[in-house]
């Protein structure tokens, strides 16, 4: 991680969850001195026009995340379990979303 410079504030990641969304998404990043001015913060820039119901905003520092030259060897495992995917199966044409 880059050296921080003295008195910046640190860098959140921002998720939010729209009104018909199931599932948060990133939709961008911003500095805040703490946690509760990164929400405030949040909600003012990424909600403006009403269309969230939750945030989530998280310390960029605090993020792990794998290394796009790891994939293969870190999803590697799992493309033996051929059972894992419904292409095998037969799924009713009255199922939705599948």
């Amino acid at each position: 991680m880059t050296e921080q410079i003295q008195g910046e504030w640190p860098l959140y990641e921002v998720f939010v969850r729209g009104k018909r969304g199931l599932n948060h998404v990133h939709v961008g990043s911003l500095h805040a001195a703490d946690d509760e001015m990164a929400v405030r913060h949040a909600r003012d820039v990424y909600t403006r026009r009403n269309e969230g119901v939750s945030i989530w905003v998280v310390r960029s520092d605090a993020i792990t995340a794998s290394s796009p030259d790891e994939k293969d060897p870190l999803f590697a495992p799992s493309g033996d379990k051929v059972y894992r995917h419904p292409t095998f199966y037969d799924i009713p044409s009255n199922v939705p979303h599948m």
